[in-house]
C-alpha cells in the first residue's frame, strides 16, 4: 500500500494484492449529515438523481473532542499484471515554479511477479487510468519483482527482484524511452569463499545462492573515477557452491554440494568487455594463449547444470535448421560493453564455458586450493573417516589425479599453498594441521609428501581449526580456530633430526587468545609494514574483523601481537566472517588506485550475504 495527497487535498490510497489487481481508494472529508444519513438504494432514486459510488464513512476525534468525518470510495481498479502484485509506489511530489508549491503528479508505479514494472497514468480526456510505460524482463528463470520505487525527480525507477537483484531504468529525453542503467549487485545467499585473480584486477566470490560472481572496478575514460560493480556471473548452478580456487586470470575451479569439481575458462566476449571496462591495455594471459580456440560465450541447456560453450558462427539459420534444432539450446548473445552489464545480461550473457569435470570424492566438496602457477589443484570433501578426508591433487594440464594425501581424520576445512609453492598447508575439523612439502622428482612430476602435523600433545587448538594462511615470504603460517586462538608456526631450523611429528616446526610466538570468540578467517598482508612486522587480519564469527601487527621477536614491553585496528559490526559484517583475502600488489595504472605499498586493500565475505573491500592506510596503523 502507498498513500499520497492529490492537488485537491484528497487522500489517495493505492493497494495491490495477489489477485493481480491494483485498487485506488479516495478518502475525502465530508459533513456529519452526509456521513450519518441513510443512502438511497438504486431502485429508490428519482430519474434526475445520479448514481453515486458506494462509500464507507468513518470519523476521527480531533482537537476539542470534535469529530471529523471522512468518506472512502473505490476510485479505480487497474488490471494489467498477470501475476501477484507485490509493490506499489506513488510518484514523489514535484515543486512547481509556476505555482510556487509542490504538486502531485498522477503517476503510479507497480511491480509484479510477472517480471514487469508498470507506470500508470490517468487519461487526459477520460480520466481512466491506463498503462503508460512497461519495463521488466523477458525470459530467464527469475521470479519477477518484489518492489520498485521512483527517484525523487521521477526520472528513474529502480526495482528489486525475488533473487535480490536491482534493476534501474532512466528516462532519456533524447530517445523518449526508458533506458536500463548500471546498479550495484551482489549475492542473496551466504557468501562462503572469495579469491583475487593473480593480478588483482578482479575478485571472485561464491555463495549458497548457487552462483559464482566476478567483481571489478569500472574505471572511467579519464581514469579519475572508479566504482566497483558485478562484472560477470560465470556460474549459475543448481547446487549451493561451497569453495573456489583460481588457476589463472581466466581459469578457475569451483566445488558445490555435490561430488564433482567443475573447471571453467573465460570466453572471448568476457575478456573483451573486461579489458574495455577496466582499462586493461596489455594482458599476458591472453598473449600466451590461443585466443582463437576460446569460445565466444556459454549457455546452460534446459534441465542442465553444465555451461556449454557457444562458438562464433555456431547458430544455424532458421531456414536450414533440422526439426530437432527448431528450439536452440543456447541463449547467449555477444555483447560489446563500455559499462558494467545489467542484471538481464548478467543472467544470460556472462557465463563461462565449463571445460572439465573432476570425479574422485565420495562426498560433497568443502575446500579447494591451487598452486600460484596454476599447475596443480588440491581438493577435499566432507568426511568422517581418514579415507574420505584425503586431499586429492589434480594436474590441471591433463586433469588427471596425481596424488591422494592422507593425514586428517575429519573434514579438511581449508587448504593453502605457500607463496613459493613448496608447501601445502591443510587444517581440519580434527583440530590438527598438516604440512606437505614438494619433493624433487627426476620425472618432472610435482609430488608432495607429509613432513609435519600436530597431534593432541603438540597442538594448541582445542576446537575445530577453521582457517589458515601463509606469510608472503613463506616463512610462517597461521592457524585460527573456534576456541578463539590464532597461532603462528615456523621452521626453527634445528640441525638434529627429531621424531616429533612437528618435524622442527614450532610455535613462533605465544598464540593470540580471544576469549568468547570464534576465529573463522585469517589473512596476512602481502608486505611487511615495518621491519619484521607482519599485518594479520582476523575475522570472527561475530562479524568483526581485527587487524594485528605480529612480530616473531618480542621484548619485555612489547608483545608479539598488537591490535592496531578493529572493524566492528557497523563496518564489517553482522554475521560470521567466512573468508579474508588481501588484494595482490599489482599496479593497475589507475590514478585512483588505493592498492599500493602504503595503502593496502583487503576483501571480506560473510554469512550476511555481503562482499566488502576495505582500504588500509598503513601509515595510520
Amino acid at each position: 500500500m502507498d498513500f499520497t495527497l492529490d492537488d485537491s487535498g484528497h487522500l489517495l490510497l493505492a493497494s495491490s494484492s495477489q489477485d493481480s489487481l491494483i485498487r485506488l481508494w479516495r478518502i475525502a472529508p465530508c459533513g456529519e449529515k452526509t456521513a450519518t444519513s441513510t443512502r438511497k438504494r438504486i431502485g429508490e432514486l428519482d430519474l434526475e438523481e445520479d448514481i453515486q459510488p458506494d462509500e464507507k464513512f468513518f470519523s476521527v476525534i480531533v482537537q476539542d473532542d470534535t469529530a471529523a468525518y471522512f468518506a472512502v470510495s473505490l476510485d479505480s481498479v487497474l488490471a494489467g499484471h498477470e501475476g501477484w502484485v507485490y509493490g506499489i509506489d506513488w510518484h514523489p511530489p514535484i515543486y512547481s515554479e509556476d505555482k510556487k508549491r509542490c504538486t502531485q503528479p498522477m503517476k503510479l508505479l507497480s511491480s509484479s511477479l510477472d517480471k514487469s514494472i508498470i507506470i500508470w497514468e490517468p487519461d487526459a480526456s477520460s480520466g481512466v487510468w491506463l498503462e503508460s510505460v512497461r519495463v521488466g524482463e523477458i525470459g530467464g528463470n527469475t521470479l519477477g519483482f518484489y518492489g520498485s520505487k521512483f527517484s525523487p525527480d521521477g526520472q528513474s525507477i529502480i526495482g528489486h527482484g525475488y533473487q535480490g537483484s536491482f534493476h534501474l531504468w532512466t528516462y532519456s529525453d533524447e530517445l523518449g524511452t526508458w533506458e536500463p542503467g548500471v546498479t550495484v549487485g551482489g549475492h542473496f545467499g551466504e557468501v562462503v569463499d572469495i579469491q583475487w585473480e593473480p593480478g588483482g584486477r578482479f575478485l571472485f566470490s561464491v555463495s549458497t545462492d548457487q552462483t559464482t560472481r566476478i567483481h571489478a572496478p569500472w574505471i572511467r575514460d579519464d581514469h579519475q573515477e572508479e566504482t566497483w560493480h558485478e562484472l560477470a556471473r560465470p556460474q549459475v548452478h543448481g547446487y549451493d557452491i561451497s569453495c573456489l580456487a583460481v588457476l589463472s586470470r581466466y581459469r578457475f575451479a569451483s566445488g558445490a554440494e555435490e561430488k564433482v569439481i567443475r573447471a571453467f575458462r573465460a570466453p572471448n566476449n568476457f575478456v573483451k568487455n573486461f579489458r574495455q571496462i577496466c582499462k586493461v591495455e596489455s594482458d599476458k594471459d591472453i598473449e600466451n594463449s590461443d585466443a582463437f580456440a576460446v569460445p565466444q560465450g556459454a549457455s546452460v541447456p534446459t534441465l542442465g547444470l553444465s555451461n556449454k560453450a557457444v562458438y562464433e558462427g555456431q547458430e544455424v539459420p532458421p531456414e536450414e535448421r533440422h526439426v530437432k534444432d527448431e528450439y536452440p539450446e543456447f541463449y547467449f548473445t555477444p555483447l560489446n560493453l563500455k559499462e558494467p552489464p545489467t542484471e538481464e545480461n548478467l543472467l544470460q550473457n556472462t557465463l563461462w564455458p565449463e571445460v572439465q569435470k573432476l570425479y574422485g570424492h565420495g562426498y560433497e566438496l568443502f575446500a579447494l586450493a591451487a598452486r600460484h602457477d596454476g599447475t596443480l589443484l588440491a581438493s577435499a570433501c566432507k568426511a568422517t573417516t581418514a579415507e574420505h578426508a584425503a586431499i586429492i591433487i589434480w594436474d590441471t594440464s591433463t586433469w588427471k589425479q596425481m596424488q591422494r594425501l592422507v593425514s586428517h581424520q575429519l573434514t579438511v576445512t581449508q587448504m593453502e599453498f605457500s607463496p613459493d609453492d613448496r608447501f601445502l598447508l591443510s587444517v581440519s575439523r580434527d583440530r590438527r594441521w598438516s604440512l606437505f612439502q614438494l619433493e624433487d622428482s627426476e620425472l618432472d612430476r610435482k609430488i608432495y609428501r607429509l613432513i609435519a602435523n600436530t597431534e593432541k600433545k603438540t597442538g594448541v587448538h582445542a576446537r575445530i581449526i577453521w582457517c589458515c594462511s601463509w606469510t608472503y615470504d613463506s616463512k610462517y603460517f597461521i592457524t585460527g580456530s573456534r576456541d578463539g586462538k590464532v597461532a603462528v608456526w615456523g621452521h626453527e631450523g634445528a640441525t638434529s633430526e627429531t621424531a616429533s611429528p612437528l618435524h622442527q616446526y614450532t610455535l613462533s610466538s605465544k598464540p593470540l587468545e580471544l576469549p568468547d570468540q570464534s576465529v573463522t578467517a585469517v589473512a596476512v598482508a602481502p608486505v611487511k609494514i615495518a621491519a619484521d612486522v607482519y599485518l594479520v587480519a582476523v575475522g570472527l564469527e561475530s562479524g568483526c574483523i581485527n587487524m594485528y601487527k605480529w612480530s616473531p621477536v618480542s621484548t619485555g614491553t612489547v608483545d608479539n601481537w598488537q591490535r592496531c585496528l578493529e572493524l566492528d559490526n557497523s563496518v564489517a559484517h553482522h554475521l560470521a566472517v567466512k573468508k579474508l583475502s588481501f588484494r595482490p600488489l599489482v599496479d593497475t595504472g589507475s590514478d585512483c588506485d588505493k592498492n599500493t605499498l602504503k595503502n593496502l586493500q583487503i576483501s571480506s565475505c560473510g554469512a550476511d550475504h555481503a562482499v566488502k573491500i576495505f582500504n588500509i592506510y598503513v601509515n595510520k596503523l
